[in-house]
């Protein structure tokens, strides 16, 4: 019985270990079969996840950042011990004794299933990176294999501080946000060693389902979540009983229950500048790296001068747009139902997509009409007893603008203009004296729009762009994508080319009527004034803008030499060789035309405009440099009393100086004397140029002073006519004079630095004569000349382009008379000059 017995549990021994032997071959060759052509586990050694990329001020403030998957990449050693601790006690208590997978959990795991409860992973924190980064995220059998023996390999590879780094960098936990760092701000706007216990608690809750714990929508929840690590943490023994009661009884206080402020509030809304830099960089480095690449971009803007730029060239749009007295500013309109009690309007409100970066402007919505007055409720206002009113007064400078496009009476009650439910944008008005409050007036962005950029003329470095009225209006940037018609502003590289050429500022050219033949028919240019002139010197012609001279200039010397300065200058990437574009008919950027004319003002030196200043890896390598220039002795001890660094260039030559000399100081005329004399008013030597295209479409002013170009176009998007009296000096010029007043308050500015090899000579400006060296006078100007020249004064020096003079084309002044008069359909007696035709819309600038 006893051997029978014996033999019975032999049998069982031996069929148990048969069994386990076969059990453990099956699982090795099942190991096996599923452990080839994995993933390479050893890049991940080598990781570099996607990343924020930044771009800072000068003085290292953020100003924007941009991201597909917003993270925070932050090594192991800086994040602290206790956010570790907590994602270990949430995910993975065992972490640092297993090899890869917990053996005992994937059994406890098998066990609750078994029962009848729900399957659960029982995965690792080694496991949950395999899955994260090596293989998907779908639940089967075969990828939970596949991550075991991959966590298996990765403990060889990797210690576990490493896999603790890829981990905590690279999980989801909701809101846009990856890794710890980066929840860490989204959640409560610190950083990860600014966190409390129970703030860290919460983030190690996350992982299980951001959604599931959302802090507004599943509070409850995400608080018993929070408290369940919480309790974890102290069972393990990372927290004391008086740390973990006190974190269990504290609220889950957070940005979005509004008790911090968002991160985002703390940077300034993007704007035209950097979202032209990200425009420009994922051009260079590609979007991809842009994007996931973590840059760190110090870009060149002056954090001072660019409100200024935006406030002024705002200003000049709203002048001209209210100055049309037309009443389009109703945003949007909501339903009035919405707007029953302050929280309901409030709420309605902010979910309004209006423009909120227009500085001094806050969305308003009306919430009640009287017979005269308009009740307003406005954002980041707090109520008062009495409320907010839109007076009459303040509605009568306009009309309204109807659906079908016709025009309402004037206004007189604000109910003329709003009604309940319209979102619109309001200003206080404030008195000049004190500033005390006046009232509320409505605000509407203007149709009109326009671009102001300013930059270094040495470095290119651009300090100021303004894209348009408003980024969050209307995110064109016309300062560096609009294609428009520079017209009479430019000009300057049609003289240009002739000052290189030969000619002089004292060249006298004939200013009268000229007919050229082509395809489309007979163009015949005029002047802004509809007068001719006669033989007018090289200097007033520039400084009066007569595109008479222009064109006879632009043909004496060639359309192919124009076309190659204006490439040279970047101005066009092919200049089309027509007449007409001498006077600015064909279309360039505001961007290219003021880096161009920095080329003048510093002298001839190739200058290539930029944004940014340096570009680094996120492993603080520099991997781009604007300024390529070297300081030759800013190493050295001593520099010599009274001189400052040498900065040495081997910047290519695009013009001879002393052509750039002689143009810079006939383009100071257009601003002492000529076209934006009265406009532009600095007290340092400043010279410019304006433009206006036919019929005022689009109307120009770009100057520079010994340090810096500026420049500004305004237009509609689509072109059309701003109206009588539009001029570049007029629109333009004063917004270059607000901006350059405070930008030479802080930049300085000096004479134009007069090359060698040149000597001056006086002349009459308004014949062209040669003067007395003692001569003086309006009417006298000393003009550089180079040595060796032997110039040709007074009609000696004239030239007329070739073209000949018609018997039926009168010449000089009596060309004058040559006009019209007609009875309008009004009875008005008006003058008119002859049929137009296509190239009185194509040939680009006036004046």
């Amino acid at each position: 019985m006893i051997a029978f017995i014996s033999r019975m549990l032999g049998g069982v021994f031996s069929f148990i270990t048969l069994g386990v032997f076969m059990a453990m071959l099956g699982l090795a060759a099942v190991f096996v079969m599923y452990g080839r052509d994995l993933p390479n586990h050893e890049q991940l050694s080598q990781y570099t996840p996607p990343t924020i990329s930044r771009i800072y001020s000068g003085e290292g403030r953020i100003m924007d950042e941009f991201a597909r998957e917003r993270r925070l990449f932050t090594p192991a050693d800086d994040i602290p011990d206790l956010v570790k601790q907590a994602f270990i006690s949430a995910e993975d208590k065992n972490f640092y004794n297993h090899g890869g997978f917990d053996a005992l959990g994937i059994l406890a795991a098998v066990r609750d299933a078994a029962r009848g409860g729900r399957l659960r992973g029982a995965s690792t924190i080694t496991q949950q990176v395999m899955k994260n980064f090596l293989l998907g995220g779908e639940r089967r059998l075969e990828r939970k294999i596949k991550e075991i023996i991959l966590a298996a390999r990765i403990e060889g590879t990797l210690d576990k501080e490493a896999i603790l780094e890829l981990y905590l960098n690279e999980i989801f936990l909701g809101q846009n946000s990856y890794g710890v760092a980066a929840a860490a701000q989204t959640y409560f706007n610190k950083t990860l060693s600014e966190l409390d216990l129970e703030e860290v608690a919460y983030l190690a809750a996350l992982p299980k389902g951001p959604s599931n714990y959302h802090p507004v929508r599943e509070y409850e929840r995400a608080v018993t979540r929070r408290n369940f690590v919480l309790k974890e943490m102290y069972e393990n023994g990372y927290v004391s009983e008086l740390a973990y009661n006190e974190a269990r009884e504290a609220p889950l206080r957070t940005v979005q229950n509004g008790d911090y402020p968002a991160f985002r509030r703390s940077l300034p809304p993007r704007d035209y500048f950097t979202d032209e830099i990200r425009r420009q960089l994922s051009e260079d480095f590609g979007e991809e790296e842009f994007f996931t690449g973590g840059l760190s971009v110090r870009a060149t803007m002056d954090p001072e001068l660019q409100p200024v730029a935006a406030s002024s060239l705002r200003k000049a749009l709203e002048d001209y747009d209210r100055g049309r007295g037309i009443w389009h500013g109703i945003v949007d309109q909501v339903d009035p139902a919405l707007l029953d009690g302050e929280d309901n309007w409030r709420a309605t409100l902010a979910d309004v997509e209006i423009a909120r970066d227009i500085e001094g402007w806050f969305p308003a919505v009306v919430l009640d009409v009287s017979s005269t007055h308009a009740r307003i409720g406005i954002e980041g206002v707090e109520e008062d007893a009495d409320g907010h009113w839109i007076v009459p007064r303040d509605v009568t400078w306009a009309r309204k603008l109807l659906e079908d496009g016709s025009l309402a009476r004037q206004a007189r009650n604000a109910g003329d203009l709003v009604e309940v439910g319209d979102v619109v944008h309001v200003r206080a008005m404030t008195s000049d004296s004190d500033g005390s409050f006046i009232r509320w007036t409505l605000r509407q962005v203007p149709e009109v729009q326009g671009g102001f950029m300013a930059m270094d003329v040495n470095t290119g470095r651009v300090i100021a762009m303004q894209g348009g009225f408003s980024y969050q209006s209307s995110v064109f940037n016309r300062a560096t994508q609009a294609q428009r018609q520079p017209g009479s502003s430019f000009k300057p590289f049609v003289y240009a080319a002739a000052l290189d050429s030969g000619f002089t500022p004292a060249t006298i050219v004939i200013d009268a009527p000229i007919e050229v033949q082509t395809g489309a028919g007979i163009w015949r240019p005029q002047n802004a004034s509809r007068q001719f002139y006669g033989p007018t010197p090289l200097r007033t012609g520039i400084e009066r803008s007569r595109n008479l001279m222009t064109v006879r200039l632009a043909q004496e010397i060639g359309m192919d030499v124009v076309g190659g300065y204006a490439e040279r200058f970047g101005v066009y990437d092919r200049m089309n060789p027509f007449l007409s574009n001498a006077l600015g008919a064909q279309e360039t950027t505001l961007f290219k035309i003021v880096s161009a004319y920095a080329m003048f003002a510093n002298g001839g030196e190739r200058v290539e405009p930029t944004l940014v200043d340096r570009v680094q890896d996120r492993w603080g390598r520099t991997i781009y440099r604007h300024d390529q220039r070297q300081c030759t002795d800013c190493n050295d001890d001593v520099i010599t009393p009274g001189y400052g660094p040498r900065i040495t260039s081997d910047r290519e030559r695009v013009m001879d100086p002393i052509t750039a000399y002689q143009l810079t100081s006939m383009m100071r005329g257009v601003v002492e004397r000529g076209t934006a004399s009265g406009r532009v008013n600095l007290n340092v030597p400043v010279a410019g140029k304006t433009g206006t295209t036919n019929e005022a479409r689009d109307v120009w002013f770009v100057g520079f002073t010994s340090n810096i170009v500026a420049g500004c176009y305004i237009g509609y998007d689509r072109p059309r006519p701003l109206g009588r009296g539009a001029s570049g000096g007029g629109f333009c010029g004063p917004v270059f004079n607000r901006f350059m007043q405070e930008a030479t308050e802080k930049y300085g500015g000096g004479a134009f630095d007069v090359p060698e090899g040149g000597h001056f000579i006086k002349i009459d400006r308004f014949s062209g004569a040669r003067l007395a060296n003692d001569a003086s006078g309006d009417n006298v100007v000393a003009e550089y000349f180079r040595d060796g020249e032997e110039p040709v004064f007074g009609l000696g020096a004239a030239i007329d382009g070739g073209f000949a003079m018609g018997a039926n084309l009168p010449l000089f002044e009596e060309a004058r008379d040559n006009v019209q008069t007609v009875t309008t359909s009004t009875g008005r007696q008006v003058e008119i000059g002859g049929q137009a035709n296509s190239f009185d819309l194509l040939d680009g600038g006036e004046y």
